[in-house]
């Protein structure tokens, strides 16, 4: 896995996606139609179209990120795809603007998901989909020509969040004197509807600003660069970032050697990923045979369609209503709508966030209806058991699957059970 993870990315190779340059057009002509909308009815009419073509965009994204997390040679890369994603996480507050939460994972995460964490932070902040869901683009300098002029003033989201969130982490060794400094150093950011993420200067608060003891002031992005590179760098988001790891991939209650050791390797290396977590896979306290985790709804429904046989081309050739009516409408029936998270804190990671009464209903409709409707030559429920439960195959799911009145029934028995929907 550490090996797979430090060459290339050879999912997104395989299976390409949609990044910004691809999608901004799209998004510029539907946010320019909403506008005139009201206009007419042929103005609605074209921007229903535009947003459909939005939707397209949108399942697409969800159809590439499931062929890649179901046919990658390098799974542990997937998954960390799912969690840089949500650690980052942003929701569109109007249809056009779910074009960027694509173009996030294609131009922010997957680059750097193997390289520096402050090359991550970057390209995760300074993404559009950041921007615009933090409200940095309603964010200016009080005292600057753009905020006199117009009245505007400052707002903290995006600078709260990257520090209580993003990086730091709640308890951090910051102030709420700090999150205002940093607020009025990232004044200027912005979005243009045709080049994305700009600097706009006459936006932006004049003079020094001091963010965790240091003191940034400068012309255009360097100093909030600069910024980004000394907050990536601060001990406590090692210490955030390695904990965060380790629940994730381990437990909701990880060893603190490994935590330790993570912050380490951390240390040494300036932020390594790539080498972090190769630190978390070999070390001995992440393959203690616990069962702790429950598989969240996307990582159960790839998981499933793997143990089905799937692989990465069959679900690029899903079409659109397949990939809705079994993935994107499963997924929201499960609790967890793609790039739809409940807030800039993501999703929970507490099994019992996820085992519940409704949301294991929703597993087994899946598990007892859509083998038979993408699969309808359905292998022997008892083989199929042993190869996608390994030893855990037998007790209780063995004894159930072997008396089973269809292979259908066997085969959902399997993928309902607590062994598949744990990890």
């Amino acid at each position: 896995m550490a090996a797979a993870l430090k060459g290339p990315d050879l999912a997104a190779g395989r299976w390409p996606g949609e990044g910004l340059a691809d999608l901004l057009p799209l998004h510029q002509a539907a946010n320019a139609a909403r506008a005139g909308a009201v206009k007419s009815d042929d103005a609605q009419k074209f921007y229903r179209g535009l947003l459909a073509k939005v939707d397209r965009a949108h399942i697409h994204g969800l159809r590439v990120m499931m062929a890649r997390a179901v046919g990658s040679p390098d799974g542990f890369r997937e998954r960390l795809v799912w969690f840089w994603r949500d650690h980052f996480s942003t929701l569109a507050r109007v249809r056009p603007d779910r074009l960027f939460n694509v173009a996030l994972v294609e131009d922010a995460i997957r680059p750097h998901l193997a390289g520096r964490f402050a090359d991550l932070l970057t390209a995760a902040t300074l993404s559009p989909a950041m921007l615009i869901y933090l409200d940095q683009v309603r964010s200016v300098g009080p005292t600057s020509p753009f905020g006199q002029r117009r009245k505007q003033g400052l707002n903290e989201n995006l600078a709260r969040e990257l520090l209580e969130l993003h990086s730091l982490g709640v308890g951090g060794a910051y102030s709420q004197t700090d999150v205002r400094e940093l607020a009025e150093l990232l004044t200027g950011l912005t979005t243009h509807p045709s080049l994305g993420t700009v600097f706009r200067a006459n936006r932006a608060e004049p003079g020094a600003e001091t963010v965790l003891g240091q003191s940034y002031d400068g012309p255009g992005m360097a100093p909030i660069l600069q910024a980004l590179q000394d907050i990536a760098d601060h001990p406590d988001t090692a210490r955030h970032i390695c904990r965060k790891l380790a629940v994730h991939f381990v437990s909701d209650t990880p060893d603190p050697g490994l935590v330790a050791d993570l912050q380490q390797v951390w240390s040494r290396t300036g932020g390594d990923l790539a080498e972090v977590c190769s630190a978390l896979v070999a070390h001995p306290a992440a393959w203690t045979p616990q069962m702790e985790k429950a598989r969240q709804p996307f990582d159960y429904i790839a998981a499933a369609l793997r143990a089905l046989g799937f692989g990465g081309d069959e679900v690029m050739a899903m079409d659109d209503a397949a990939i809705r009516r079994h993935v994107q409408a499963p997924l929201l029936a499960m609790g967890q709508p793609f790039v739809g998270p409940p807030g800039p804190d993501g999703w929970p990671e507490e099994i019992g966030a996820w085992i519940t009464p409704r949301g294991m209903s929703a597993r087994i409709r899946w598990a007892m209806n859509a083998p038979t409707a993408l699969r309808p030559d359905l292998p022997d429920p008892r083989e199929f058991a042993v190869t996608t439960l390994g030893d855990l195959a037998g007790g209780r799911i063995g004894w159930a699957v072997a008396r089973a009145e269809s292979r259908s029934d066997g085969v959902g028995l399997v993928l309902a059970s607590p062994e598949f929907n744990r990890r």
